[in-house]
C-alpha cells in the first residue's frame, strides 16, 4: 500500500497521512497491515575547480669526491746469467708467476754444443692502488605552488574535462 498524500490542516501543508493500518478484512480477527515505505535517491557530482598547481622543476650540481679502486698490472723483466752448455733447448717454463724464456746462442767449436748463455723472468704483478676523482652530480628539484582559481574562466563540467590552456 503506497501512502497518499493529503493535506492535514493541524500537521501542515505537505504531511503524508498514512491510512488507517487496521482493518477488518471478511470476519474473524482484525487484520494489521503495515505500508513498506521505500525512499530513494539520486546523487550527482559536479566538478568545481578549486585552485591550480604549478611545478617548477630546477636542476642543482653537488660537487662529491669518490674513490675509485684501480688495478694495473706491472711487469718486471730479469736477467739472469746462466753461462754453461746444455745438450738440447731448454722448454720455456712457468714457476709461480714468472714466465722463464731461455735464450740460446750456437757456438762453433771442434764440436757444437748448446750454451745457455742467461734466462729471461718475466714476473706479472697486479697493483691495486686508489684514484680520487672530484666529479659533479646533478639532481633535480621540483617545487609546488599552488594558485587560487580563476574566477574568469568556468567551471570544467565532468563529462568534458578539457579547459582552454592558460599561461601560469
Amino acid at each position: 500500500m503506497i501512502p497518499e498524500k493529503k493535506p492535514d490542516p493541524a500537521a501542515g501543508a505537505d504531511q503524508v497521512v498514512l491510512p488507517n493500518p487496521v482493518a477488518l478484512v471478511g470476519e474473524g480477527p482484525p487484520t494489521l497491515r503495515i505500508p513498506i515505505i521505500e525512499e530513494q535517491l539520486a546523487v550527482s557530482k559536479q566538478l568545481i575547480e578549486t585552485g591550480r598547481v604549478r611545478l617548477v622543476k630546477t636542476v642543482r650540481e653537488d660537487e662529491q669526491t669518490i674513490h675509485i679502486p684501480l688495478v694495473a698490472e706491472q711487469i718486471d723483466v730479469e736477467r739472469v746469467a746462466i753461462d754453461r752448455y746444455v745438450d738440447e733447448a731448454p722448454t720455456t717454463r712457468l714457476e709461480g708467476d714468472t714466465t722463464i724464456y731461455s735464450v740460446l746462442k750456437e757456438e762453433y767449436i771442434l764440436q757444437k754444443r748448446l750454451r745457455l748463455v742467461e734466462e729471461i723472468r718475466v714476473t706479472r704483478r697486479q697493483i691495486q692502488t686508489t684514484d680520487t676523482q672530484h666529479i659533479r652530480l646533478r639532481r633535480e628539484e621540483v617545487s609546488v605552488e599552488r594558485t587560487p582559481v580563476d574566477p574568469i574562466l568556468p567551471p570544467v563540467d565532468s563529462a568534458d574535462e578539457t579547459r582552454p590552456e592558460t599561461n601560469l
